[in-house]
């Protein structure tokens, strides 16, 4: 079976990895430069889109922001999973959120914002404090505002502007602050069939926007409020892959902040804490293949390792540590490869954050040193 992936990043190489068992086979089309690459080493194995759809069995994508032409191209083929309008709802917080109101599926209240009228409006529907956030491009905590008093409307305003000026097709979401408890996310498959297999939830540590820690929780009630929205949306999508949806828990409430219609980060633990990782269970689902078992089978916390290309040695010794690097050039903020840390039990996956913070640099990794400090409280 050969999947084409449009995007030629680290999710494309850890499809790759994972089809191999399966004799899956794995090229990456590269949007910007459109070569066909291998996912893993980065060799051009051709070029142009057509192509790269001619030689696949099945595409899919590793991204969102995919721009529509190559999208509407694919979506002709027959090919492509889970479809371009789940692709599109990802990429657009505006269809995200019609979205999530036609599935009936909770999440904050909200406005979209075109014009400093509207701008006016969202502060009187909404409220403040509110979130403000790009409905195109912006993650990791990018395209994001937050306003909280008055004082700040003239100049929140005119950054706003500006970001909508640079698209014609750019609008602003405002969102009421959500005073959660904590942010989780499930990470589920839906195949051809309609079957659908979630994971336990994870609970995420984010850094000035940008997710830092990832570990697998069991929360009964959680879940399966988590697992009935995450159905709603993947039925209403009639979704056909991995599909990651987050959330905030509101004091044993769930709130969806937003979806991504792809393998996702906070999802990388099942790589060594489930019986199948996200990995492969989405290229079982858009093969038409039997979605894999998404028991939790040990106790796993994901950490991202942000802008380093090295890590202590120590690591290698330590009982329970996997590394995997992403083959990137070294870049202050990027996403250079993660670590998976498992024990037995929580008590002893809590003891193995522990010690990584006895060898982790506190800056490079603050979500490890804030878990050790509070542990050992």
């Amino acid at each position: 079976m050969q999947v084409l992936v449009l995007g030629a990043g680290q999710l494309a190489r850890m499809m790759s990895l994972a089809g191999a068992p399966l004799n899956i086979e794995i090229s990456a089309y590269d949007v910007g430069s459109q070569n066909i690459v291998h996912p893993l080493t980065q060799a051009v194995l051709g070029h142009g889109l057509d192509n790269a759809i001619e030689q696949a069995d099945v595409i899919t994508a590793e991204f969102e922001h995919i721009p529509h032409d190559i999208l509407e191209v694919c979506e002709q083929s027959g090919k492509f999973l889970p479809s371009s309008s789940a692709i599109k709802a990802g990429g657009d917080r505006r269809i995200e959120k019609q979205l999530l109101d036609d599935a009936g599926v909770r999440n904050a209240k909200y406005f979209v914002i075109q014009s400093r009228e509207d701008f006016d409006q969202a502060i009187e529907h909404v409220g403040m404090p509110m979130v403000l956030k790009s409905a195109l491009g912006g993650y990791d905590g990018k395209g994001q505002w937050r306003l909280k008093e008055a004082s700040q409307v003239e100049t929140i305003w005119a950054e706003m502007a500006e970001c909508m000026t640079a698209s014609d097709s750019q609008a602003i979401v405002a969102e009421e602050f959500v005073p959660f408890k904590r942010e989780v996310s499930l990470v589920g498959a839906r195949g051809q069939d309609g079957a659908i297999a979630v994971y336990p939830l994870a609970e995420n540590v984010h850094t000035n926007g940008v997710l830092t820690l990832s570990t697998a929780i069991a929360d009964i009630e959680l879940q399966q409020q988590a697992k009935q929205m995450f159905t709603a949306v993947a039925q209403k999508l009639n979704y056909v892959g991995v599909l990651a949806l987050e959330f905030f828990d509101v004091d044993g409430t769930l709130l969806v902040n937003e979806i991504a219609p792809r393998v996702h980060n906070s999802g990388h633990w099942t790589q060594q804490g489930a019986e199948t990782c996200q990995f492969e269970n989405h290229l079982r689902a858009v093969c038409g293949l039997a979605l894999g078992s998404t028991k939790l089978i040990r106790e796993t916390s994901m950490i991202n390792i942000l802008g380093e290309d090295t890590l202590p040695d120590e690591l290698l010794a330590m009982d329970g540590v996997h590394i995997h690097w992403y083959g990137k050039e070294k870049r202050t903020g990027r996403k250079m490869g993660h670590i998976n840390v498992c024990g037995d039990y929580s008590g002893e996956l809590q003891r193995k954050l522990c010690a990584l913070a006895d060898v982790l640099d506190k800056d490079t990794f603050p979500a490890v040193h804030e878990f050790a400090a509070s542990f050992n409280q």
